[in-house]
Formats: C-alpha cells, sequence, structure tokens
C-alpha cells in the first residue's frame, strides 16, 4: 500500500527518529552505497519557485539511483486547467513518486487521493514537513536529541510554524510561537497537538528567554495577498537582531529555513554569527529527502 508524506504527523514518533537517524548516516558517508531508485523516476510537479527543494530532491533522486523529472505546473496541462485526479492518474502510470510544491493545501490532498504512487509535500501553503524535517536533524546534530528542547519561533504562523507545531508533538520538544495578535499558527493544527509543550506569545524578548534555538522565516510568503507593507509593519518588532538576541542565552542556535531577507526578518550580523547554522539546515534538505524517498519509494 503506498504512502504519502504530506506532513510531518504522517510519520510516527518512531519513523520520524529512524529517518532522521538514517538521514545522518547518509550525510555521514559510513553508510554503505545504496541506490534504491535505480530504474526508477520522480516526478517533481512544482508551482512555486525553488532552490534549495528543487535541487536537493533532484539530487538526491539521482544520488539514490533514480532519475528525477522536474514538471512546471505551468507547462503541464494542469496550467490549462486538468484536474488534480485526472493529472494524478495519469502520472501515476509514468512515474514511481511525485514531489509536489505548490499553493493549496487541499488541491495536495486531493491529488494524493486518486494518486496511486506516493506523494510528497515538497510545500504547501500551510505544511513544509520536508524543510522541518531537516531542521529536526539539524537540532539532533547540535544538540544531541529532539525531546525537551527548547525552540522558539519568532515570524509570522505560516506553513513552517505549522509543521513545527506537528514536530513538536511528535518528537516531545517544547515550542514558543511568537508572533503578532492576527498572525497565530492555523487553529486547527494547535488543536490537534492535543498534549504538546507549545506556547503563543506576542512578546518576543520573553519568548527567547531560556530557548535553545531561535527559528525565523520571511514575514511575507509567495502568494501572500493584500497589504504587504502594512504587514510586514506589523512585525517590525518581531526582528531577529542583536537587541532581541540579548534576551537569549549566549549558545541559542539561530535558524532560519531561507531565503532570507535581511535586514527585515533577521539581520546579517545574526544570520552570519557564529550562532547560526542555516546553512546545515539547508544542506541537511538533500540527506532527510533521501531518508523519505528510501522510506517511501519501494
Amino acid at each position: 500500500m503506498k504512502r504519502d508524506f504530506l506532513r510531518i504527523i504522517d510519520l510516527s514518533s518512531q519513523e520520524c527518529e529512524q529517518l532522521i537517524d538514517r538521514a545522518i548516516e547518509l550525510k555521514s558517508g559510513s553508510s554503505n552505497i545504496a541506490r534504491p531508485l535505480i530504474g526508477k523516476t520522480v516526478g517533481l510537479l512544482f508551482e512555486k519557485s525553488s532552490t534549495r527543494t528543487r535541487v536537493s530532491l533532484e539530487v538526491g533522486v539521482y544520488q539514490l539511483g533514480g532519475f528525477p523529472i522536474y514538471l512546471n505546473q505551468g507547462d503541464t496541462q494542469m496550467g490549462r486547467g486538468e484536474s488534480a485526479a485526472d493529472t494524478a492518474r495519469v502520472l501515476s502510470r509514468y512515474l514511481n513518486a511525485v514531489a509536489i510544491r505548490t499553493y493549496q493545501h487541499a488541491g495536495l490532498v486531493e491529488f494524493a487521493r486518486y494518486a496511486t504512487i506516493p506523494v510528497i509535500n515538497a510545500l504547501s501553503d500551510n505544511h513544509h514537513p520536508c524543510q522541518v524535517l531537516a531542521d529536526l536533524m539539524t537540532i539532533k546534530e547540535k544538540k544531541g536529541a529532539l525531546k525537551g528542547v527548547k525552540l522558539t519561533y519568532v515570524g509570522d504562523g505560516n506553513n513552517v510554524a505549522n509543521s513545527l507545531i506537528d514536530a513538536a508533538w511528535l518528537t516531545g520538544m517544547s515550542l514558543t510561537v511568537a508572533c503578532p495578535a492576527g498572525f497565530e499558527p492555523d487553529k486547527d493544527v494547535l488543536e490537534a497537538a492535543t498534549g504538546a509543550d507549545i506556547r503563543i506569545s506576542h512578546t518576543p524578548s520573553e519568548a527567547v528567554r531560556g530557548t535553545d534555538v531561535i527559528y525565523t522565516d520571511v514575514w511575507v510568503s509567495m502568494g501572500d495577498k493584500g497589504a504587504v507593507e502594512d504587514k510586514k509593519e506589523k512585525f517590525r518588532g518581531f526582528q531577529i537582531n542583536d537587541a532581541l538576541m540579548a534576551h537569549a542565552r549566549p549558545d541559542t542556535l539561530i535558524m532560519h529555513c531561507l531565503p532570507a531577507h535581511r535586514g527585515e526578518e533577521i539581520t546579517s550580523p545574526v544570520l552570519d554569527g557564529t550562532n547560526s547554522v542555516v546553512f546545515d539546515q539547508a544542506e541537511n534538505r538533500l540527506h532527510t529527502q533521501k531518508a523519505i524517498l528510501e522510506l517511501l519509494v519501494k
């Protein structure tokens, strides 16, 4: 029976831990060379532009012995109105798996419903599980464990924040989301994380006290509509800068999923500082996605 990876919670706690350990093993080079995707093709169906997601998936598929095929959604018949259901049925006849980077999460779920091959969420407006799995790997590399780690996310309650909530529920991390009022993560995601140590704050200077990790993302995501400058103004006090870092411990890690808008959600001195692990995060996209492909593509 085929499996999809649309949210972090599509994994069990044990599977999540095993995937992270496998990714660390793949990164170390200590593992025997395995190429489980020889003779198999993975489609990358992208509606949104990408650097890390596209390159890491293409390279990962190739390193596992498979062939990646990039499909810009605007260049397919979906761009002319073909339904997700019909496209899913057709691509299932050609491919062994498909990773989709899109806007509407509901459309991704519909595609997965009709596909007979594994579907991987390479980003939707509501969730970014591939990114957050790499984040978990990075935290485990630096802190040695996940359970009990205190993570503070400062910024918009977007897809990354939603997936971090899923991850906190799954791993036992403590998560504080610091955001302006009205920009909290999705209510249904919060309600589903029953029993997890999750807190919403509107005061970033308090939220970062005693934390192990500070994480941020852009204030305006791809596809955001409306008064962009007005939104940015509401986030002015939520920038990761030296003044905010003065409230945190000296050894607090700095994370950002990239791309960064330097001078907006984070300053260059912090992003490039000795506590920053953002480029480790970026590299780890490759290793965690290889581990996901190994799990899903049979």
